[in-house]
């Protein structure tokens, strides 16, 4: 009977979020045509690349949204099996709550190791495509809002940083570039130039009013030209990486990433640390919102299944809204990241906890 009832709910579980699924995200797609359709036409997008977009469209905001959807299809189908008294006939036949509740965590599992495969592995690719899309066709300056590209300061060795006053990314010039390389403490030289220009054919850099100062014991060198043809240690790319390179790169890329970053004194090492933290806090949510679903769903109410969406909705948003909100907070500010992005499965999880007690009696 037990073997019955398990497969019966785990059935229902997973059918209904992945209706839900199928249901919400045409509708996000539909409208978000609606929206840009007229950019697309205006800018002469193919369709390929139309098609490619609600592709990726699909896989990034099911990664969002998962959360809400999840949660609302266990309300959804648990309400409905307890208007249906079926959940009362359960209980009383001698099967504990948390019995009860054991299909419930298996779906759990099912659903949370998918959502963790798919932010290692699916999402990165997704968002690449999706965010691409956005600033090429659909956002104000395309690639000139792509990157943060204004008073650019980086460390590019132990003992080596760079400052570029503004980087325009289409013509891969650089104003007002600084180069200073210290020993120990001390500064060794100092090179300046008024623009510095990358020349992919050879991964040379060109200064233009190039000038150098090499610091010494009694009077300092210097040396100066026109134009002067250099290569340094550093990419093109690092100088000004995208703003949402972080959500764009694999699991192990990320990591790589990370490090690479901390080396070079980033700024955005925070937000890029929030990405890597919400591919585990995300799957880990699937456990709380399940408990949280079936605990507040499991019964009877005045208003039935309608009293039981309206508290999950507001329960759902709520967890979105804490998420958002410790999510920019650990980005903008100095916070702890990691605790930042598990703040919301923190208190969550002690609501879980609550309901749970409460519905067992």
């Amino acid at each position: 009977m037990l073997r019955i009832i398990d497969k019966y709910i785990l059935k229902r579980y997973l059918t209904t979020f992945s209706v839900m699924l199928l249901m919400f995200i045409p509708i996000g797609i539909v409208i978000d045509v609606s929206e840009k359709v007229n950019k697309m036409i205006e800018n002469k997008v193919p369709f390929k690349e139309i098609a490619s977009y609600y592709v990726d469209f699909t896989i990034y905001f099911a990664n969002i949204l998962f959360p809400i959807f999840l949660f609302l299809s266990i309300i959804w189908f648990t309400s409905k099996l307890a208007n249906n008294t079926e959940i009362i006939a359960i209980l009383s036949s001698g099967i504990s709550f948390s019995r009860f509740l054991r299909p419930y965590i298996i779906g759990a599992v099912f659903v949370s190791i998918f959502a963790l495969l798919m932010g290692i592995f699916l999402v990165p690719k997704a968002s690449e495509g999706f965010k691409n899309f956005r600033y090429m066709y659909l956002i104000g300056g395309g690639r000139n809002e792509m990157r943060d590209d204004s008073d650019v300061y980086r460390q590019i060795s132990a003992d080596e940083y760079i400052y570029v006053s503004n980087f325009n990314s289409l013509s891969q010039t650089a104003s007002n570039f600084m180069l200073e390389k210290f020993n120990k403490d001390e500064l060794e030289y100092k090179i300046t130039a008024d623009h510095l220009k990358w020349n992919p054919s050879d991964s040379t850099y060109t200064m233009f009013k190039y000038k150098k100062r090499t610091v010494g014991e009694l009077n300092d060198t210097f040396e100066m030209a026109e134009t002067k043809d250099v290569i340094f240690n550093f990419e093109i790319e690092d100088l000004t990486p995208v703003v949402y390179i972080a959500e764009t790169l694999p699991y192990d890329e990320l990591i790589d990433f990370i490090e690479k970053e901390k080396a070079r004194g980033s700024t955005n090492i925070n937000r890029y640390k929030v990405v890597l933290y919400k591919k585990f806090s995300i799957p880990v949510a699937a456990f709380i919102l399940t408990i949280i679903a079936v605990s507040v769903s499991s019964m009877k109410r005045r208003g039935g299944m309608g009293m039981n969406l309206a508290i999950g909705i507001i329960l759902a948003f709520a967890f979105v809204f804490l998420d958002k909100v410790f999510g920019v907070l650990a980005e903008k500010s100095s916070a702890p990241p990691l605790i930042a992005v598990w703040v919301p499965n923190i208190v969550f999880g002690i609501l879980a906890i609550y309901l749970l007690r409460n519905a067992k009696r």
